[in-house]
């Protein structure tokens, strides 16, 4: 599941070590089918209704037979998870089923928190990383990337009658949102939303370097990995022209690779702490996982071993492309 649906998580999730890297599938598949329960499903309202039975159960100790809700129960056992988690995951859900819209960048933190930054906050507790500046950070770097994903998604949302751009800055830019989504077109103005957007979550990004330095060592190139193969889509938009509507931006090879080179570099030259606070919007999610500061684990992948998995990164996301290519009747690349 994870590696078809997406490959950024993928390739990360081979530089987690293995003690994190499962219960982070687990996790992965749980999410996934949740929101795929709200987004493909037709009676959104059944289907929220019927997650949250999953989540009673898996939380009792009673999970449905089903794979992903078994391994996600003894997620919940094994690591203590929070249940406000999940929760605000279901809540930011309930949320797309009604389809609510933003009027500013805070509300749509409100939104990206329970979808995303939840996500964030889960993998520290995986890494025993439940300091507050870290869940600080991890929740920052959920935010950015949902960021990422509404700028990358702008046209394919709208054309499900979906619209995440904060209301307040279309109609600064002078775009009237109910005309626009009945009719959603590229333009300059619209541009210049998509860039303030992108700009937004790059300061999440940086923000976010400063708690991946702090985890566990064994644990930080997995989490660079993400960080950066998951900024570049946003780089690829502006590559683009900032035109998400008329098309959805892929981050070609060439680009993944200078991505992933990014790791080593942050693993060679770490950024300095931050002692920024937690996003408003984020601070419930801190709150209930913050524990005292935990020993970190110093195991960490030899500089020669790391440049070989990246290698073997790269070769994977190539492999992956043709066959996608050959899938769509394309020919394979010389």
């Amino acid at each position: 599941m994870l590696r078809g649906g997406s490959r950024t998580f993928y390739a990360a999730s081979v530089l987690l070590p293995r003690r994190v890297r499962a219960p982070a599938i687990a996790l992965y598949a749980f999410c996934r089918q949740a929101d795929d329960a709200i987004d493909l499903g037709g009676a959104r309202l059944d289907a929220l209704s019927r997650l949250r039975e999953r989540l009673d159960r898996a939380y009792a100790g009673r999970p449905l037979p089903l794979p992903a809700d078994r391994a996600f129960a003894d997620v919940v056992k094994r690591f203590a998870m929070p249940r406000a988690l999940p929760e605000a995951l279901l809540e930011g859900l309930e949320w797309d089923a009604a389809g609510r819209r933003y009027k500013t960048r805070n509300e749509l933190y409100d939104y990206a928190a329970r979808v995303a930054g939840t996500v964030g906050a889960m993998m520290c507790v995986l890494m025993g990383a439940r300091r507050a500046d870290l869940l600080a950070r991890a929740c920052d770097l959920g935010v950015a990337m949902q960021l990422t994903n509404i700028a990358r998604d702008v046209g394919e949302d709208a054309r499900e009658g979906r619209l995440y751009l904060p209301l307040q800055w279309l109609t600064d830019a002078g775009i009237d949102p109910e005309a626009w989504i009945v009719r959603p077109v590229f333009s300059d103005r619209l541009a210049s939303v998509v860039q303030r957007l992108l700009a937004a979550a790059d300061v999440l990004y940086e923000r976010a370097c400063a708690g991946i330095a702090a985890l566990p060592a064994d644990c930080r190139p997995g989490i660079y990995a993400a960080r950066w193969l998951y900024a570049e889509i946003g780089r690829e938009v502006e590559r683009d022209g900032l035109n998400s509507v008329s098309r959805r931006a892929v981050v070609p090879l060439s680009r993944k690779a200078a991505a992933l080179s990014a790791v080593l570099r942050s693993l060679a030259f770490p950024p300095p702490p931050s002692d920024a606070p937690p996003l408003e919007e984020t601070r419930f999610l801190v709150d209930t996982c913050v524990q005292p500061s935990l020993a970190v684990v110093t195991a960490v992948l030899p500089a020669r071993r790391l440049r070989e998995r990246v290698l073997w990164l790269i070769d994977l996301f190539e492999r992956l492309e043709r066959a996608d290519q050959l899938a769509r009747g394309g020919s394979q690349p010389g």
